[in-house]
């Protein structure tokens, strides 16, 4: 889900920087939170397929 939300972030920075518009914060700014939100992401904050691998492995036994 933070991956999405990163992705998003990403294009709207995208398309900010080739505009040349701004919404208060720059684009630097919303390409940190970008990354921030992978890195989330890839500490496994935010994701719901843990319980179901969980399952699943008990399902095998």
């Amino acid at each position: 889900m933070l991956a999405i939300v990163a992705a998003i972030v990403f294009g709207i920075a995208f398309l900010f920087s080739l505009i040349g518009t701004s919404i208060g914060i720059s684009t630097t700014a919303m390409i940190a939170l970008g990354l921030c939100l992978l890195a989330l992401h890839q500490g496994g904050i935010g994701t719901s397929s843990v319980g179901s691998w969980h399952g699943y492995r008990r399902a095998r036994r």
